[in-house]
């Protein structure tokens, strides 16, 4: 990492999420194992997010004017409405799994004892809800 608060902030967020998931995890399952891979996920998520913040460096140091203002809120209301109709679009039961998870914060577990489905379907129901948003948000992610 090249930095030592850098690495200890990575280390101190991974016991602090072990910490948070210490009742889901399960009891077979090493937690050395855990710790180190998500350490290595973690600073290799920093690792792409410096390459991405020095490519766009020279475009955060523009000034912000007042047609630029503008323009980034027209962008966010267009890109909220994108959202709001790929949502929309979606089968009724990846939306309404989908829409339980990330509005309301529910768990997968908590969504299936809801909906009567197993936790294996919401699972299924998720991924292909994100695989559809994915597509359908293409040329606002990409």
């Amino acid at each position: 990492m090249r930095s030592r608060a850098i690495a200890e902030e990575i280390v101190q967020d991974v016991l602090l999420e072990l910490w948070k998931r210490r009742e889901s995890l399960a009891d077979d399952s090493s937690p050395q194992a855990y710790l180190f891979q998500s350490t290595r996920n973690r600073s290799l998520n920093h690792v792409r997010h410096e390459k991405v913040a020095k490519k766009s460096e020279p475009f955060a140091k523009m000034p912000e004017t007042v047609d630029s203002l503008a323009h980034s809120h027209m962008v966010e209301d267009e890109m909220q409405a994108a959202v709001t109709r790929a949502v929309d679009a979606l089968p009724d039961r990846c939306r309404e799994v989908f829409e339980l998870s990330r509005n309301r914060g529910m768990k997968y577990s908590e969504i299936s004892l809801l909906l009567g489905i197993s936790v294996k379907t919401v699972e299924a129901q998720m991924g292909k809800a994100l695989r559809i948003l994915r597509e359908e948000l293409r040329p606002w992610i990409s």
